[in-house]
């Protein structure tokens, strides 16, 4: 029996009750379940998917988070987007991307990309303005870097969330809290630098299905930066990844040195947004790259 079009399939919005759809989606692409991040982007953003005609779960689908204000996004970033694996091949991941750039209307998109969503996304107008490289490993060895007075890390407390609230706007350019105010729930670790009262940086370590990954991950500087992974790192036997903006050089020279190569690559890539707004020297990885 032949596939009806994309166009004559409805599109409809994804909720945490489609958790289990979406989780299967991704175990049929053989990708890892990834259960709590999908929780984290549909609880703190939204999503969209189609189901499939043969009643066999979701044909396709995608988390959409909205940065700014509610009313008027400064941006929206897709992430995990999927078509399940007997339905590759066919153009649905061509017509469920052009779906979301005609939901989105004027709120420009950002998207990383790699593989087949690379070409895709470039034929929809999207443009590449960065590339994020995906550092992996155990860290090993002393810290490489000077100790630097006053520089202290302590874990995050409720008292500090207004100051890494703003810190977070400040670097990312827009309001992020829908996202940034449920990581204490959502990360086993949480750490915020401080130098003479200041809040310098903050990271969090969160677990992934065969990972610890490390993001957000913001700092001052490149020695910042290293003292939180550092910190991030303590506790955990589990192989750390991260995904760091590939111009922080000499960052990932360092996590090359301590254990952590990097292993993989994909485009920052965005649409009707010439440059992301913010300060890209603090913004050292994104919590994930479904959601920046």
């Amino acid at each position: 029996m032949s596939t009806p079009a994309l166009s004559a399939l409805p599109v409809r919005p994804l909720t945490l009750r489609d958790l289990p759809a979406c989780t299967s989606l991704a175990y049929d692409r053989g990708w890892s379940p990834e259960e709590h991040k999908w929780r984290l982007l549909l609880a703190a953003g939204h999503g969209v998917g189609v189901d499939a005609p043969d009643g066999r779960g979701l044909l396709g689908a995608c988390t959409l988070t909205d940065f700014g204000p509610h009313e008027a996004p400064a941006f929206t970033a897709i992430g995990m987007m999927l078509i399940a694996d007997r339905y590759t091949g066919r153009g649905f991941g061509r017509r469920l991307l052009e779906h979301v750039v005609q939901y989105s209307e004027r709120v420009p998109l950002t998207l990383y990309a790699s593989g087949s969503l690379l070409p895709l996304a470039r034929q929809l107008g999207f443009t590449s303005v960065g590339r994020a490289a995906a550092a992996t490993g155990h860290l090993t060895g002393p810290p490489a870097f000077p100790e630097r007075p006053g520089l202290t890390l302590s874990p995050a407390r409720a008292g500090d969330l207004p100051r890494i609230l703003q810190l977070d706007a400040e670097v990312f350019g827009t309001d992020r809290t829908p996202l940034i105010a449920r990581l204490p729930a959502f990360a086993d670790r949480f750490l915020v630098a401080e130098e003479d009262g200041e809040l310098t940086g903050f990271a969090a370590r969160w677990p992934n299905t065969a990972t610890e990954v490390a993001g957000p991950l913001v700092a001052r500087d490149t020695h910042t930066a290293q003292a939180l992974i550092t910190g991030l790192a303590e506790g955990s036997t589990r192989p750390l990844r991260l995904d760091i903006d590939a111009r922080h050089t000499a960052l990932l020279e360092w996590l090359g040195k301590r254990g952590l190569p990097v292993v993989a690559t994909s485009e920052l890539m965005t649409r009707d947004l010439p440059v992301l707004p913010g300060d890209w020297t603090r913004r050292f990885a994104p919590l994930t790259v479904a959601a920046a």
